[in-house]
């Protein structure tokens, strides 16, 4: 139902895992938040596997708020 149909779309389904690893993260007087993911190094990760970065423009932002409001809820 989800799987990617180009090959874009299944190296972004394959960086989406990654997106946990470069996070911006403050720290509150409840503890911590995360704000959003560190789009810079986002970018280079997609680069290195030969993502287009115009594909993760258009693709990042809806991603990273439900992987954000995902991982504060976890945390």
């Amino acid at each position: 139902m989800n799987r990617p149909v180009s090959y874009e779309g299944v190296l972004f389904a394959e960086l989406i895992p990654r997106l946990e690893t470069q996070l911006r993260v403050v720290a509150g007087a409840d503890g911590l938040h995360v704000l959003g993911v560190d789009i810079v190094a986002i970018l280079a990760l997609a680069g290195a596997t030969g993502l287009p970065p115009a594909a993760v423009a258009e693709w990042l932002p809806a991603v990273e708020a439900v992987a954000v409001r995902a991982i504060n809820l976890r945390i």
